[in-house]
């Protein structure tokens, strides 16, 4: 086991030089702002432990190489948990039906991945408080609210799409439907109940190693690797598609890469993890592998589906994953088809491990419950009962006979694309609070860029929400959104930075102290009784409430198209 330096700051925040910022006020020695004190003590990852007394900095590669493979876990499991069953239905469309031509938009959403992963590492290890809670706490009740109860409806309809995943797995295997699927969800109840943060976790990595079976389906296949190469750095359209087809499935792609789930999962993971930010350099080495895995997983199934139907029948005639399954096994082998129904089912579970904790991690940290994987069952009852119920639910719904699940898959579709917009604007929002963040407050570059990528995901659901609700939705309607979209993005980028001006120039605002971030690696939030209640702009104020506005009213649209197609309306 590795024995390596590990602190945790719970003293006085250190003195900052006269003109400097000061990072909020000191909290008391020993106080702490986690919410349970489980997640307080040594990190215990899969591959090692790092003592909490070590004080001793890591000077040979030996030994940092050890405190990394302690460190090693958040990144991977929600990276790779994220090339789920939703993720194989994606990128198995984007390879059956268009090739390997739309191979490019996978590089474009590295730099995203990264940015909001990063933003959400950073608040747990210097905060040690979750997402959920620290929006209640810095935005009030109703948004707190909010984001609790639309996790916990977008989680549990996720959760049966990966039991979906797992039910077309077995059925290509040859397993009977319902003893599988409750066989995968006792597997991932039992997993999470042990009381042992680092069993669970190995399960978890065991999984992430399941993910390398599509490497040998992807060789068995024989993609054309110098086409590959050329759509993954040269973006196009497939020729002669149809633009509304192709804009919604980068849509979808997008939104299956980039989840809600994945930011209220890593913080509380790397909170219950014990991750502080004297380890944050390790930590995000491990995003960095998470991010390098996902993007090379899908490259390879596009890639291979696009080898497997490439001048077949079925090129263009995309069905579902279990198609993809027939189609390599009768193309390739047995053997493919065989390795990818495993891979499906081995991504679906861990997937279903993930979002399914990142809601009890939620539901604890606004409830107040005990919420900790270093718990038994008996010593955190809630936690555990939330996790299991939401698991063992959504397996219920997929073997009932006749459960909606085709109008279940298009929800969770819909429903993430209109809610990942506000997901990242509040978590730029605390990345900024300065109360919270001290001296890991965003830099200037940081926000423009998030900025931008909150605008094109509000453009996108835009988009995919009006595609839904109107099915007829033709390409040439689909660029004016786009365009229009980004027009009143642009222009409303420019008024506020005219208004900004304008106030500076009044004397009407005061300049931001700067920030003091040479003894960050110390500093942690106060206990949040002792912050201050954020003071929100008008800007903020009046951007909160259009956000409001539309969530609501797009929610509802969505609301009522589900249960027009359920009635059978076109």
């Amino acid at each position: 086991m590795a024995k390596t330096p590990r602190t945790h700051a719970r003293g006085p925040a250190p003195t900052t030089p006269a003109g400097a910022y000061a990072p909020g006020p000191a909290p008391a020695t020993g106080a702490s702002a986690v919410l349970d004190s489980a997640h307080l003590g040594d990190i215990q990852g899969a591959f090692g432990t790092i003592r909490l007394e070590d004080t001793s900095t890591p000077r040979s590669w030996r030994t940092r190489f050890k405190t990394l493979l302690a460190i090693i876990g958040p990144g991977l499991i929600v990276m790779v948990g994220d090339n789920d069953a939703g993720a194989f239905g994606t990128y198995t469309e984007a390879g059956q039906n268009y090739g390997t031509s739309l191979l490019w938009t996978l590089l474009l959403l590295v730099p995203v991945l990264y940015v909001n992963q990063e933003m959400v590492l950073r608040l747990g290890a210097v905060t040690g408080v979750g997402h959920a809670r620290l929006i209640l706490e810095r935005f009030g009740r109703f948004w707190g609210a909010f984001s609790v109860i639309d996790l916990f409806i977008l989680n549990a309809l996720t959760i049966v799409t990966e039991f979906i995943g797992i039910s077309i797995g077995l059925s290509y295997l040859g397993v009977p439907k319902i003893p599988g699927v409750i066989a995968a969800a006792v597997v991932v109840v039992g997993a999470a109940s042990t009381g042992s943060f680092k069993t669970f976790e190995r399960v978890c990595l065991t999984l992430v190693a399941g993910s390398l079976l599509l490497v040998p389906v992807f060789f068995l296949a024989g993609p054309d690797y110098g086409q590959m190469a050329h759509d993954l750095i040269v973006p196009g359209l497939p020729a002669g598609s149809n633009i509304a087809d192709v804009t919604l499935l980068i849509i979808a792609i997008v939104g299956t890469t980039i989840a809600p789930w994945q930011l209220f999962f890593q913080q509380s993971y790397v909170i219950d993890k014990r991750i502080t930010p004297r380890y944050m350099k390790y930590e995000k080495v491990d995003l960095w592998l998470g991010i390098a895995i996902v993007i090379l997983g899908a490259a390879a199934i596009i890639s291979f589906t696009a080898s497997t139907f490439a001048g077949k029948p079925e090129f263009g005639q995309f069905t579902d994953a279990g198609g993809v399954a027939e189609g390599l096994g009768t193309y390739v082998g047995r053997l493919a088809g065989i390795l990818f129904a495993l891979a499906l089912i081995d991504a679906s579970i861990i997937g279903a491990a993930a979002v399914g904790l990142s809601t009890s991690y939620a539901l604890g940290d606004v409830l107040g419950l005990k919420h900790s994987l270093h718990r038994k069952v008996s010593e955190a009852k809630g936690f555990y009962a939330a996790f299991a119920g939401i698991i063992l639910v959504s397996a219920v719904i997929v073997i009932i006979p006749g459960s909606p699940l085709g109008l279940l898959t298009v929800g969770v579709q819909v429903l993430a694309g209109v809610l990942l917009p506000s997901a990242t604007l509040f978590l730029l929002l605390l990345c900024n609070d300065r109360q919270v963040m001290g001296p890991w407050v965003n830099g200037r570059a940081m926000n423009i860029f998030t900025s931008i990528v909150i605008a094109v995901l509000v453009i996108l659901s835009v988009v995919l929400t009006a595609a839904t609700l109107f099915p007829g939705l033709d390409g040439d309607a689909i660029i004016a959104i786009l365009g229009g979209g980004a027009l009143l993005a642009v222009l409303a980028a420019a008024a506020t930075t005219a208004l900004r001006i304008r106030a500076r120039m009044q004397g009407r605002t005061t300049p931001e102290p700067a920030v003091d971030r040479s003894q960050r690696l110390m500093w942690r939030m106060p206990p949040l009784a002792l912050l201050e209640r954020p003071q929100l702009s008008l800007t903020r104020r009046v951007g909160l409430g259009v956000l409001w506005a539309y969530l609501i009213l797009a929610m509802a649209l969505v609301v009522v198209r589900v249960v027009q197609l359920a009635l059978g309306a076109p």
